[in-house]
């Protein structure tokens, strides 16, 4: 039987949302950009597995440059190096447009007073290019970006300093992400979760279910 403080914790209900960004706002695809350029299919597949990798690109999540990144990669894959090097000045390429109904759902929640904040893994160059390009945002009080605090989700220190930024304990807060270790992560700490798996029609009626929305 839960003792009544467990019982207190787990009826709260969070009163300020925080949002990831890639494929929670907006899509990313690496293959986005490359699809274009490489007309093999089974090329495509190596070069996305082996070359240019979402592996490769955490590292400039976690704060390293492009420009230092690319050469690294370009000394690896010299004979690729053409292609490697028109991934940082085409990088928006990667992130061809909004996830459908989110960006409503990040303005009914605004209208309604619902503090909104984000943590998410972008670089510092990526960010700088794509910030501009994503009006939405506008709609944040405060965004904590990885790239320029070189810490990363799913570490817990990034939950930590965000919490502590955005002024509110973890169990005020509704957590939203499409990674299953980053939800993890934030549910250990304490974090109201919803892992964005089923798309914006599942998240609005959680909101709601929440009295979010």
């Amino acid at each position: 039987m839960k003792c009544e403080s467990e019982k207190m914790m787990s009826e709260k209900q969070p009163h300020v949302v925080v949002f990831d960004i890639g494929r929670v706002l907006v899509k990313w695809r690496i293959a986005g950009l490359y699809e274009k350029l490489i007309p093999d299919a089974d090329r495509l597949e190596w070069f996305l597995r082996e070359v240019v990798s979402e592996e490769w690109h955490a590292q400039h999540d976690a704060g390293k440059p492009f420009a230092e990144m690319i050469e690294e990669l370009c000394a690896q894959y010299p004979e690729e190096r053409e292609l490697i090097e028109l991934y940082a000045p085409r990088w928006l390429e990667c992130v061809p447009g909004p996830i459908e109904g989110t960006h409503d759902i990040v303005r009914a929640l605004d209208a309604r007073g619902v503090p909104l904040y984000s943590i998410t893994n972008f670089g510092v160059d990526a960010w700088a290019m794509f910030r501009p390009t994503f009006p939405v945002l506008d709609h944040f009080r405060d965004i904590v970006v990885s790239g320029h605090e070189r810490m990363i989700k799913p570490h817990a220190a990034i939950f930590d300093l965000a919490a502590q930024r955005f002024g509110h304990a973890p169990d005020e807060m509704l957590f939203i992400d499409d990674n299953a270790d980053n939800i993890a992560t934030a549910r250990a700490l304490g974090w109201h979760v919803h892992h964005f798996v089923d798309g914006a029609e599942a998240l609005e009626a959680d909101l709601r279910g929440r009295g979010l929305l």
